[in-house]
């Protein structure tokens, strides 16, 4: 029962010699008075003097570093509905991450080549369409509204696909003109007519791609960047994801017991089509979820008193400015390269895009000759996620050491440099397979599965370095800004650098298969224009070192 009062002396001594004037002294004597009691005094074991005195104060002891790094009420009103928030749209993410590969990649007539050509033609439309169509929402309806007329439409989506669309595929896909178009057409055009051909799965990858950069980096990220405080952006950003990212472990487990109940389905049945009305049922219900938690925080937790106080200024007033600070893509260029600062933070997002964009289809066509069977396929993608999540968990609990040992540049570092390091041995599986057969036949395997092994761990460390490292380096970029600054780069950002970053890479990989004749024939360009894109990263990530430190001495001096 002593431990409470030693646990209340332990915390409260060291504030009281910070404040207290004049000095405060215990158990140790004053040197100024005579010693007139003949009693031999020795130096008190605690002494706690102010700075004045030069006597440092104790150190806070391990308990008090512990409850430091735990959330305050009011800040784990804000901050557990948020990381449910994030876990849910990961989870769904992960899923449809999963299912587009599968949809296209083993589809008739599709291959990996058909993702440049989707990511030039489809995505790179559709992501403009939605900033457009972003924009006018936000001019006319407020941010609320936004939110729910953004999200809905995805979730309604996929709830036909599964029910609807994709039972209906026969009679949807137009496979007689595509027939014909291949015997007309020169053969560097068949990816476009493969896209045609299905033409609904190609509508799902994009729905899938706009979901990650949508509602995960606008949506999200945008709402919380609003309600968090630079302080508690600085402290629970690097484990925010902590939580959230148990969805990349718990989707994967429930993509391989989906792929389970569909080896257990009797035959004449479509096993994949009911495996995917399972996976899109889960997909509609973490939706559901969302916009859920979304309304809860809206109605109850910032409305509470002792929240919208911990609020900033300019989150109070966004839901009145917001409209006035969507940019087209016009003036959202002519900012970005007007911001040294903002075009350093989209050159970080465009070579992030177009690396991993790269490493991903070089990887996946290796992975479809492994694996050409769809449920193979999926069974290894669930996997895939399971082991993502694991490592990120892993990872989330480094990233907070790191932070604060090393600071955000060598946090924003690691990403390109891990994927530095794995891309020189993943690419030399791949361009001197013959070098490495001796040794893979030594281990049991073949430079193919050796390929698929090593391009699987290096997604799976370069996506945790993501979203442990990357992501929180990029929002934590936001915080030194002003409110317009803040706005106007997110949006510029948000407008110029996802799209370009996800079909920069693959607007390069289709001039090479037309160029090349396959993508087999592409690699060795691939490797060097990836080892070059990296490095202008490495650079980019030097460079917004340092303007992040000015901006943080600028101020520290207002």
């Amino acid at each position: 029962r002593f431990l409470p009062i030693a646990f209340i002396l332990c915390h409260s001594l060291p504030h009281i010699s910070a404040f207290v004037r004049p000095k405060l002294s215990l158990l140790r004597p004053n040197a100024n008075q005579p010693n007139t009691s003949g009693i031999i005094r020795k130096p008190a074991s605690i002494v706690l003097e102010d700075g004045d005195g030069g006597i440092e104060p104790k150190k806070a002891s391990l308990l008090a570093k512990f409850k430091a790094l735990v959330p305050t009420p009011t800040e784990r009103k804000k901050l557990l509905p948020l990381g449910l928030m994030f876990f849910s749209i990961l989870f769904n993410y992960t899923i449809l991450r999963d299912t587009k590969d599968v949809l296209v990649i083993t589809s008739p007539g599709g291959n990996a080549e058909l993702i440049p050509f989707l990511k030039t033609y489809v995505n790179l439309p559709g992501a403009i369409l939605f900033t457009i169509i972003y924009a006018r929402l936000n001019n006319t309806l407020p941010p609320q509204k936004v939110f729910y007329a953004t999200i809905a439409p995805f979730i309604a989506f996929f709830a036909a696909f599964g029910a609807l669309i994709y039972p209906a595929r026969a009679s949807l896909h137009p496979n007689a003109a595509a027939d014909y178009l291949l015997t007309i057409l020169p053969s560097a055009l068949f990816p476009l007519v493969s896209i045609f051909r299905n033409w609904t799965y190609a509508l799902f990858y994009t729905m899938a791609e706009l979901w990650g950069s949508v509602v995960v980096s606008v949506l999200f990220w945008g709402f919380a960047n609003e309600i968090t405080t630079s302080k508690e952006a600085k402290k629970y950003y690097p484990l925010f994801g902590l939580g959230a990212n148990v969805a990349l472990i718990f989707s994967g487990q429930y993509v391989k017991f989906v792929s389970r109940v569909r080896a257990g389905l009797p035959d004449g049945i479509d096993k994949w089509g009911r495996s995917l009305q399972m996976l899109m049922a889960a997909v509609c219900a973490f939706g559901g979820l969302i916009v859920a938690l979304y309304g809860y925080m809206q109605n109850s937790v910032l409305k509470d008193p002792k929240v919208a106080a911990t609020l900033s200024p300019n989150a109070k007033k966004s839901s009145k400015n917001k409209a006035a600070t969507s940019m087209g893509l016009v003036e959202s260029t002519k900012y970005l390269v007007s911001s040294p600062y903002i075009r350093n933070m989209a050159l970080l997002v465009i070579a992030y895009g177009m690396s991993i964009n790269i490493v991903e289809v070089t990887w996946k066509s290796k992975l479809k000759l492994a694996f050409p069977d769809p449920n193979a396929y999926s069974a290894f993608m669930g996997n895939f996620s399971t082991a993502t999540g694991t490592v990120t968990l892993v990872m989330m609990i480094a990233s907070r050491f790191i932070f604060t040992r090393f600071g955000w540049g060598v946090a924003a570092l690691i990403t390109p440099s891990v994927l530095l390091v794995t891309a020189v041995t993943f690419f030399s599986l791949i361009l001197y397979g013959g070098a490495w057969a001796p040794i893979m036949s030594f281990a049991g395997t073949t430079p193919l599965m050796a390929a698929v092994l090593v391009g699987a761990a290096q997604n799976i460390l370069s996506k945790s370095s993501k979203y442990s490292l990357f992501d929180p380096c990029k929002e934590m970029a936001y915080i030194n800004l002003d409110a317009e600054q803040k706005t106007k780069g997110k949006a510029a950002i948000d407008v110029i650098g996802n799209p370009m970053g996800k079909s920069g890479g693959s607007f390069i990989q289709q001039i090479l298969i037309v160029t090349m004749g396959s993508l087999a024939a592409s690699t060795p360009y691939l490797a060097a224009i990836l080892f070059g894109i990296i490095f202008v990263w490495l650079r980019a990530v030097t460079s917004l070192d340092k303007l992040i430190k000015e901006k943080e001495i600028e101020n520290a001096e207002k």
